[in-house]
């Protein structure tokens, strides 16, 4: 934006402690001024090509996993703010003051500009609902089984299939989704709730085996657990970060990394990243790259 970066991630704070005061038409008053100066500057700023496109991405990680899971050849580049969380917190407020209309512009937005923030996608997927879309509803929903790398995220994608399965009497699969939101062992309510009223019935997910979970949702193109390519990603930003002394960093994202794929699978990803950097780092002893020439006189080098 034409401002400092400094003032404008203040004016999105000030902002967002509106939000959590209730003040929603404040917030929102806020939030639309700073999202007018920032398509003022990428209008001028960062044209989309067919070679280039810009995002709001706040780390590496969303990067990395954004080349890994998207087939979008285009160089990619980063305006370095959270355009994405304005956005968001836009679509938050106009969603609580009753403009479903507004909302749903507004969390497109914060999609647009991070498409690898899933708590953004599930919560445009529910103002498309409270708008009666089921249908983008349940893709928004979908496309969060690929690229969720918080397990939340994947419980929330999992209990929508759920309500829809349920919706329309399809009880083995209603079964199957609440048995992948319930293995994933977070404490979300509304997956309790929804086993609790399951329990006992035709779509008990405690009544199905691994195997039977396996086939049903495979039956139904819907993946069974998190996308392995994201936890790859976690792992290997979690190597970058200890290698570079940030061990919390690492932790966190190996942490994050673990809730979505279990123990077992996140050891074995973990040691599948570590042969390849040490392969990676083998091969660049073998074959170093030249030195860089210096800009600075030979005699002067010789001292």
């Amino acid at each position: 934006m034409s401002e400092a970066p400094e003032r404008f991630v203040t004016r999105l704070l000030n902002a967002e402690l509106k939000l959590g005061a209730g003040d929603f038409a404040g917030a929102a008053g806020d939030l639309r001024a700073i999202a007018g100066e920032i398509e003022a500057f990428v209008a001028e700023h960062c044209p989309t090509t067919d070679s280039l496109q810009w995002f709001s991405f706040p780390t590496f990680f969303e990067r990395l996993a954004y080349r890994r899971v998207e087939d979008d050849p285009r160089e990619l580049r980063d305006v370095g703010e959270p355009y994405d969380r304005v956005y968001a917190d836009l679509g938050l407020a106009l969603a609580n003051m009753g403009d479903l209309a507004g909302a749903r512009a507004a969390l497109s937005q914060a999609v647009r500009w991070n498409p690898m923030e899933c708590a953004w996608r599930l919560d445009l997927a529910e103002v498309c609902l409270s708008m009666g879309d089921e249908r983008e509803w349940l893709a928004l929903s979908f496309s969060v089984f690929e690229r969720a790398s918080h397990r939340e995220h994947l419980v929330r994608a999992y209990a929508n299939f759920a309500r829809h399965f349920a919706s329309i009497h399809e009880h083995a699969l209603e079964a199957a989704c609440l048995a992948c939101a319930a293995r994933l062992g977070t404490d979300d309510a509304e997956v309790a709730a929804l086993i609790a009223d399951a329990s006992g019935t035709s779509a008990d997910p405690t009544a199905l085996s691994d195997e039977d979970i396996v086939r049903i949702l495979g039956e139904a193109g819907i993946p069974e657990g998190a996308n392995a390519e994201i936890a790859i990603c976690l792992i290997m930003c979690a190597s970058d970060a200890r290698a570079l002394g940030d061990d919390r960093a690492a932790g966190s994202l190996l942490v994050r990394a673990r809730d979505l794929v279990g123990e077992e699978a996140c050891r074995m990803l973990a040691e599948l990243v570590a042969d390849a950097d040490a392969e990676v780092a083998s091969r660049a002893e073998a074959d170093p790259e030249p030195p860089i020439p210096s800009d600075e006189p030979m005699d002067e080098l010789d001292g």
